[in-house]
């Protein structure tokens, strides 16, 4: 998979790439992402990307020539997102989606914003990851970067793991437990220790609903709500629903 990614600040992306399972797999060949300085286009000694904006106000504003500019040169692989405030919600779904394409690429926003120009006449489209404001789109960047690529083959070590994972099927991941069995007094659950393979996937599966109806239950009705065999699980494991549509909190066994 080929990612490119736009912005002024190419260390603030270079070093997190360049580490952790990301980093294994550029070094492996399996991702090609590939980092582009906005500056490299402009034409002033200065190396000046941004502006004033007209009409007035606080700020300034990325300028559509070194923008335009930089991605021309480098003619990347489509589509090519805005990271901004109004685009599409950046979900596991999103993720999943990008993931089985050949690449995609990011612009990277800075102080007020870019030229419409650019949002209007240059990308593909924008993204968000959320409704909150940051200095830049390097952190926004970085975290779909990770979402896609940790689903590419090859670039997670156990790919298992990717399909249990919390979102996988609407779902918050169960809870996970490691050694030692008993620590300060609290005990793994004795079905993890039993060696029953079909006994713990049931366990998971309880566990995971019952964490999403407790912390995320906008989960369960954005799915519809809980299927029949669901609540006979739930009650099985010890977690009482009140029906198939219930989205409010079960109560611990």
């Amino acid at each position: 998979m080929r990612i490119e990614l736009f912005t002024i600040f190419p260390g603030l992306l270079s070093g997190y790439l360049a580490e952790s399972v990301i980093g294994r797999a550029r070094r492996a060949g399996v991702l090609d992402i590939r980092v582009h300085d906005l500056r490299s286009a402009a034409t002033d000694p200065h190396r000046s990307v941004d502006d004033a904006p007209f009409g007035g106000g606080a700020g300034m504003v990325l300028a559509p020539e070194p923008v335009f500019g930089a991605v021309e040169a480098a003619d990347p692989c489509r589509p090519l997102w805005l990271l901004g405030p109004g685009g599409r919600r950046f979900d596991q779904a999103l993720a999943r989606e990008l993931a089985t394409g050949e690449g995609f690429s990011l612009l990277c926003g800075r102080y007020e914003g870019v030229d419409q120009r650019v949002a209007d006449h240059l990308v593909d489209g924008e993204l968000s990851i959320g409704d909150f404001v940051l200095a830049g789109g390097e952190a926004g960047a970085l975290v779909v970067v990770e979402a896609v690529c940790r689903l590419v083959p090859g670039v997670v070590g156990n790919e298992a793991s990717v399909g249990e994972e919390s979102f996988a099927d609407g779902l918050l991941e169960y809870p996970q437990y490691t050694r030692p069995a008993v620590f300060r007094g609290l005990a793994v659950p004795e079905v993890l220790l039993s060696g029953d393979h079909a006994r713990v996937a049931r366990w998971r599966r309880a566990s995971a609903l019952a964490r999403t109806l407790r912390l995320r239950p906008d989960l369960i009705r954005g799915r519809g709500g809980l299927r029949t065999e669901e609540v006979r699980l739930l009650e099985e494991h010890g977690y009482p629903v009140a029906s198939p549509g219930a989205s409010e909190e079960p109560s611990a066994p």
